[in-house]
């Protein structure tokens, strides 16, 4: 996400950082932008709590200044807000630049979030976002679907739906937001245990559906000794267990208004004398 970050030369005068979980990203954007006020909103109030140090980070130039020229220059560090994404306490057009750096996955209507993002915005101003599809965690998925098969169960979900990157495209289009740009890449990461990628994965949260309460806790236990088996079946010829993350990356710009509140159409100046395309 910085790196692509670099490609893109915008200057914004206010930032959120959508998602900003424990905060890591906060000092990351407050160096890139210095002069730039950081809005920082989470869902979760302990994520929020954790994320405090970060917020209160000072760039690094401003370290270097006497106590009473930082003062003057009125320091501006990164406000919280804890809030839904999809219903944000902020009025229309309060950021030009929105960042989200693996958070959209987690909010179940992603295509309410979007147009809420959309709605933050101010026009022509960016989203950059990652996330993760659908391809993630596949090899916990196949050896779920393996261990119901071999005990006669019905197929269900065991890990978060991840949305597909055309489908992602597709809701931006559709919030009103334009040239959106999406990209994506596959990272692999190796476990020597199944057991220690799996504590990984319940830490993550996306490991929400086990079947052990509802079937009672011996059943509950076989099926999970079964699902180590199935992962550990799984070693390559290194003797490690792979576990397989698609991230997708996007960016796009928030489209300037066609039509005015009350239905006029918006022309501009540079437009008027130009023939349409036959």
């Amino acid at each position: 996400m910085r790196e692509r970050l670099d490609y893109i030369k915008i200057t914004p005068s206010s930032m959120l950082d959508a998602g900003c979980g424990l905060g890591h990203d906060l000092p990351l954007l407050r160096e890139r932008f210095p002069e730039t006020p950081v809005v920082g909103v989470d869902l979760s109030h302990a994520m929020l709590t954790r994320a405090l140090p970060h917020a209160a980070a000072d760039p690094g130039w401003r370290r270097l200044l006497p106590a009473a020229l930082q003062r003057s220059l009125g320091v501006r560090g990164p406000r919280l807000a804890q809030a839904d994404f999809a219903a944000l306490p902020f009025a229309a057009g309060a950021f030009d630049f929105i960042w989200s750096n693996l958070a959209l996955h987690w909010h179940s209507r992603p295509d309410l979030v979007l147009p809420e993002w959309q709605r933050v915005l101010e026009p022509n101003g960016l989203l950059m976002f990652s996330t993760l599809g659908p391809d993630t965690l596949r090899e916990l998925r196949g050896a779920y679907a393996e261990v119901e098969a071999a005990h006669g169960l019905p197929g269900a979900a065991h890990v978060i739906d991840f949305v597909d990157m055309h489908d992602l495209g597709d809701m931006l289009v559709e919030s009103g937001f334009e040239i959106p740009v999406m990209d994506q890449e596959t990272l692999t990461i190796t476990y020597q245990s199944s057991d220690s990628l799996l504590a990984d994965v319940r830490r993550w949260g996306a490991y929400p559906h086990g079947r052990g309460a509802a079937l009672g806790m011996p059943q509950g236990r076989r099926l999970h000794a079964a699902l180590r088996e199935a992962l550990e079946a799984r070693r390559r010829a290194d003797g490690t267990i792979a576990l397989t993350f698609e991230v997708i990356y996007g960016h796009a710009w928030k489209a300037v208004p066609r039509t005015t509140a009350d239905g006029y159409a918006i022309v501009r100046v540079e437009d008027i004398g130009r023939r349409r395309p036959g």
